[in-house]
């Protein structure tokens, strides 16, 4: 089974950030990970609490992390951000 991935404009535009500081490589085997099955760990992921509270965070870098939304019954993982700790 495999998900389908849908990104915000924001992760769009954090995606670009993270090419430019050699990230994307780093990014994009996440976003793999995610589209095989987003809840497979390792690596490991957290789910948010408070306005985030539907989405879930993997570790891109000690700085940057992954944020996205599982949406159950559609087979869409959508992705909020791509940047720096859930602004």
């Amino acid at each position: 089974m495999s998900w389908r991935l849908v990104y915000t404009k924001q992760a769009q535009k954090d995606a670009e950030k993270l090419a430019a500081v050699g990230l994307k490589p780093k990014a994009q085997a996440l976003l793999a990970i995610l589209a095989e099955n987003p809840y497979q760990t390792p690596p490991p992921f957290e789910k948010l609490v408070g306005d985030l509270s539907a989405a879930y965070s993997r570790r891109i870098s000690l700085q940057h992390r992954l944020v996205y939304q599982v949406l159950d019954g559609t087979e869409i993982v959508k992705v909020l951000r791509m940047w720096t700790h859930y602004q």
